[in-house]
């Protein structure tokens, strides 16, 4: 497994393509915008979204997703959450149905509030399937930082295949078989992410912060344990180590849009001043309408949703959650 194809040239398809490149891949890179694949082929990196990132010069990037396609071994899709299920039916029609995809979006979709897999079971449901995920910034993983992801596949051979061909000396890969954890920990940490950047906006302090995080993947577990995930996947790399590195940098763009958002920015202020996708913006209504469907608590996200899409007052919707009942903990 040599032939890597990352689809997607945003910021973490870039980095990953770049790892694929530092374990011997030959790999392509498709992205839609030529003006990206122009540059990455020209030498000059990813200056749209990873601009003064030095990238391998053996990526070889292409806006023809039948070139793209040609030859892989695997396939890393790495488009937006809302725009796989596009994604994934046009890679229907040209993908050999042995070529395993590896999905590295993280959210949850719009409307049918499908995870990212069950998309995949329903566009492409001949395809061998896994997932990478974990606390990664994609800038770090391109300039070739340690990082430390999971992959999650059902098959433990192809898992094991995938980690080989994908694992370098700064790019550790460690094996799970628990899909839907490591997808709901990528898709419910974009959401505490704008709560903890909004708490930091806000100036309301550290101990806030950590108690969000807390209770934050208080949450996450509750909604992933209905979903049939295991403790020990949100626990680990792609569940509680995100929501660590997540809620706790400038880097996050999630972490970003809370921030600016707890300092008085409007929403679409915000938005209109950014290229790359906020994937929480979106993502806090599918967590929301997926914890409301299964009756599951998740009030900290849910006031993440309301001061974004009903334009709750911040103050307000703090101090309903600090006058909420008291209770357990483990509750």
């Amino acid at each position: 497994m040599k032939n890597i194809t990352v689809i997607g040239g945003g910021a973490w398809g870039t980095a990953l393509a770049t790892a694929a490149c530092r374990a011997k891949c030959s790999t392509k890179l498709y992205a839609r915008e030529t003006e990206i694949v122009d540059a990455i082929n020209a030498g000059e990196g990813n200056p749209v979204f990873l601009p003064n990132v030095s990238l391998s010069k053996d990526i070889r990037a292409t806006a023809n997703l039948n070139d793209a396609v040609k030859d892989a071994d695997a396939l890393l899709i790495v488009v937006p959450a809302q725009f796989l299920r596009a994604t994934a039916k046009a890679l229907s029609d040209i993908t050999p149905i042995h070529v395993p995809i590896v999905l590295a979006a993280k959210g949850i979709e719009q409307g049918t509030l499908a995870l990212m897999s069950e998309i995949v079971e329903e566009t492409m449901p001949q395809h061998s399937m896994a997932a990478i995920s974990g606390p990664s910034f994609a800038a770090e993983v391109a300039r070739g930082l340690p990082v430390a992801l999971t992959l999650a596949c059902t098959d433990d051979v192809l898992g094991q295949k995938l980690i080989n061909a994908l694992a370098s000396p700064m790019f550790r890969i460690y094996q799970s078989d628990d899909l839907i954890g490591a997808e709901i920990g990528g898709a419910v940490k974009n959401v505490l992410a704008i709560a903890c950047g909004v708490v930091e906006g806000r100036g309301l302090g550290n101990n806030a912060r950590a108690a969000l995080i807390t209770r934050g993947l208080a949450e996450l577990m509750r909604l992933g344990h209905v979903k049939g995930a295991s403790t020990g996947t949100m626990m680990g790399l792609a569940g509680l180590g995100d929501l660590v590195l997540t809620c706790n940098a400038m880097q996050s763009r999630n972490f970003s849009f809370g921030h600016a958002l707890g300092q008085g920015k409007s929403v679409a202020e915000i938005l209109a001043s950014r290229v790359a996708v906020t994937e929480g913006v979106t993502s806090s209504t599918s967590v929301k309408e997926l914890a409301d469907k299964h009756n599951v608590e998740m009030p900290i996200s849910a006031s993440v949703h309301a001061i974004i899409h009903e334009n709750k007052d911040i103050d307000v919707a703090i101090a309903e959650l600090m006058e909420r009942p008291l209770r357990p903990e483990t509750t």
